[in-house]
């Protein structure tokens, strides 16, 4: 036998000649006809000095697998499973979510698809999709347990908050902090063609839909850029919050406050929107991914997707976190010798995807917008077999994808998906065949 010696070195290893690529990770061809995988024992950003991964070079991809079933073993036991639904190891992917048939606002159009952590703990996050076809009215929402990302998906909304009112349109997304009033409609689908603000506050809204991360842990804040400098990616200036808005509105608000995990209803003798003036840094926010600095490489290989967080919530540990919100917008590639999309990866963080508009690079067909996947801790996923065909044999000029934005919130925590979600008719029971031909 042979060994290498020594603890935390870097490492390499052959047992096929010229298997092991020289001076890059992922070219566009593996030599012999391997597939490039990488395994990650740390988030993306941990620190250098505790940063552990492991590119392998493998005859097929560990995603093509078949289903797990559950296996009975009693007596091997972990924490926090007594009250959960086994979730299999499995890839999992839902078709775009229905929009509701009757009429709906955003309250009552709020399904959650996975949830981690514990709301009295303060870490963790839930991710739900909503649907709605009608105006809140009288009506606010208070969420006691997390600050709410919302990323819609079809229908620009009016958000209505205590400190002033935002339209918020696909490819923008805003931030409602934690304990602070808020409503959500629909803009008319006509509004387009106004100028009014009276006509595009009709009653009956456009069909909405879209996504929200509910963080229950420390409040988004913008990732640092490390050897990257003092500008990129998201910028300061680009976050736009509103001014003031005096509702004057008479008539009792019904309140819908979640506390707790629980949902509570009440009644106030006015609205909530009362406000005059404000001060202050708990703020609500919007913000266009149009503006969106996108990092990339000008030589070889694909960096790691967290040059592409927007807005991170941090943990207790330096580098990983509760929750990143990464996206995927138009951008270049110019790569040279690399396979450009996405790699095969198993990841020590668990990740959830969703799709705005557009067609994501790694699976050109299966994922459609308005739809979502969760990759779960050290599941494995990457392009399916006609992305990857594709990518090995493409002519690598510059190349720009367009017209597409997906995004993705990645945890430290295992997302733990829902019975409405694992019941849906819109998940996907063959999503695993997409690499079976590999």
């Amino acid at each position: 036998m042979n060994y290498h010696s020594g603890f935390g070195n870097e490492f390499a290893s052959e047992a096929m000649e010229g298997a092991l690529p020289v001076g890059r990770n992922s070219p566009q061809r593996v030599a012999h006809g391997l597939y490039s995988e990488l395994i990650s024992g740390t988030a993306f950003t941990a620190p250098r000095h505790v940063n552990r991964r492991t590119w392998i070079y493998r005859r097929q991809p560990s995603a093509v697998m078949g289903e797990y079933a559950p296996y009975s073993h009693p007596l091997w036991t972990s924490p926090d499973t007594s009250s959960t639904i086994p979730q299999a190891p499995n890839p999992l992917r839902w078709q775009p979510f229905e929009l509701p048939a009757m009429p709906t606002d955003f309250v009552d159009g709020i399904r959650t698809i996975a949830q981690n952590g514990s709301v009295p703990m303060q870490n963790g996050i839930a991710i739900h999709v909503y649907a709605f076809n009608q105006n809140m009215g009288p009506r606010a929402l208070v969420n006691s347990d997390g600050e709410m990302l919302i990323v819609p998906q079809q229908g620009e909304l009016r958000i209505t908050t205590e400190l002033g009112i935002m339209d918020v349109r696909p490819c923008e997304i805003a931030v409602i902090p934690r304990g602070m009033a808020f409503k959500v409609d629909g803009l008319n689908s006509d509004a387009s063609q106004v100028t009014s603000d009276v006509a595009r506050e009709l009653d009956k809204p456009s069909e909405c839909r879209g996504y929200i991360c509910e963080n229950y842990g420390a409040h988004f804040r913008l990732p640092e850029l490390g050897p990257i400098g003092s500008n990129g990616l998201a910028n300061a200036r680009d976050f736009l919050t509103p001014v003031a808005a005096l509702d004057e509105s008479a008539g009792e608000y019904e309140i819908i406050k979640k506390f707790a995990g629980h949902i509570w209803r009440g009644t106030a003798p006015g609205s909530p929107f009362n406000v005059a003036a404000w001060h202050g840094n708990l703020l609500p926010y919007k913000y266009d991914t149009a503006h969106f600095m996108t990092i990339g490489s000008i030589s070889f290989d694909h960096p790691d997707p967290s040059i592409f967080t927007v807005l991170t919530s941090p943990s207790d540990t330096a580098g990983v976190a509760n929750c990143d919100f990464v996206i995927f917008p138009p951008r270049w590639l110019v790569a040279e010798d690399t396979f450009r999309p996405p790699w095969y990866h198993r990841n020590v963080m668990s990740e959830f995807m969703g799709l705005v508009h557009g067609q994501y690079d790694a699976k050109p067909d299966g994922f459609k917008p308005g739809g979502a996947s969760l990759h779960n801790s050290h599941v494995p996923h990457g392009p399916d077999i006609e992305a990857f065909t594709k990518a090995s044999s493409a002519a690598l000029a510059p190349h720009k994808l367009d017209n597409t934005l997906a995004f993705m919130l990645e945890s430290r925590y295992v997302l733990q998906p829902t019975q409405y979600a694992m019941a849906s008719d819109k998940l996907d029971k063959n999503y695993f065949n997409c690499w079976q031909g590999l």
